[in-house]
């Protein structure tokens, strides 16, 4: 098949399905498996040049609403007739139906099943370690400083914080994805503040944005000296890649109970 990804996550779940190679076009986001960087490139995911994508002659694309104003995209692909699914994870399970999902459209259902067994059996032990956590910490996963955005209790990094033995401190918003202020993340007080910026690398990233807030020397993180700069491809992408970034965080929050480093992407080993 000659398949289009227009979203990053849903590159990553090609990559899981064992397809990367009929990958003939992605996003200008789309980094990971490294083989897709010599790819045509269509476009941010939120401006895909949906002309090339129709020059590429896809067999099926990939597309996504993961983000607001992704919408515009589906519209240009039904009206230019071109074969497309969407997928829209919010959940580990989700996530799970979407591997099911792509293998049922790309001949790959067994595969998907396999991964998806395995993905289960990594978050059934990573519940069960998280079991015998006796202190639970808050987490402040900060998406976006200003506006400041976070994710809420129907996001993934909900269930990551659970399953890293913590908690989202923005975990009763009934939403994926919260939009609030620093006062009330103060007000919140949370123990640790992870740093996931949408579209910053790491090394671009300063513990020091979070420390120099008026009034955040209060702040239980601060003051224990809690800030911890994570890989936002790890977190931001609803794609199973975020079990590794569960094996990172739940090292660092618990290293005494989960196991530390180096992290395997051991779906990638399904075969």
């Amino acid at each position: 098949m000659r398949l289009v990804s227009i979203c990053p996550s849903n590159t990553e779940l090609v990559a899981y399905l064992g397809l990367t190679d009929q990958l003939v076009g992605v996003d200008h986001f789309s980094d990971w498996p490294e083989a897709v960087q010599d790819l045509p490139k269509l476009g941010p995911d939120l401006s895909i040049r949906m002309d090339k994508v129709e020059d590429l002659e896809p067999d099926l694309v990939l597309a996504s609403l993961s983000v607001p104003g992704m919408e515009k995209n589906i519209e240009e692909l039904e009206k230019r007739g071109l074969p497309y699914i969407v997928l829209n994870p919010n959940s580990l399970e989700e996530i799970a139906q979407d591997l099911r999902k792509v293998g049922e459209h790309t001949g790959t259902k067994e595969r998907a099943e396999r991964v998806v067994k395995k993905y289960e059996s990594m978050i059934q032990q990573y519940k069960d370690l998280a079991e015998k956590v006796d202190h639970k910490p808050s987490l402040y996963w900060e998406w976006w400083p200003e506006p400041v955005f976070t994710p809420g209790g129907t996001n993934w990094l909900t269930e990551i914080s659970q399953l890293a033995g913590a908690r989202n401190v923005f975990g009763d918003e009934d939403k994926a994805s919260v939009q609030t202020d620093w006062d009330e993340v103060y007000k919140r007080n949370p123990d640790v503040v992870c740093m996931v910026w949408v579209g910053v690398k790491e090394s671009k990233m300063d513990p020091d944005h979070v420390r120099t807030r008026e009034g955040w020397e209060a702040v239980k993180a601060v003051q224990d000296d809690r800030i911890h700069l994570l890989e936002e491809a790890f977190y931001c992408r609803p794609s199973p890649r975020l079990l590794v970034g569960l094996q990172k965080v739940a090292a660092i929050l618990h290293p005494d109970i989960f196991p530390q480093g180096p992290f395997e992407d051991v779906l990638l080993q399904v075969k």
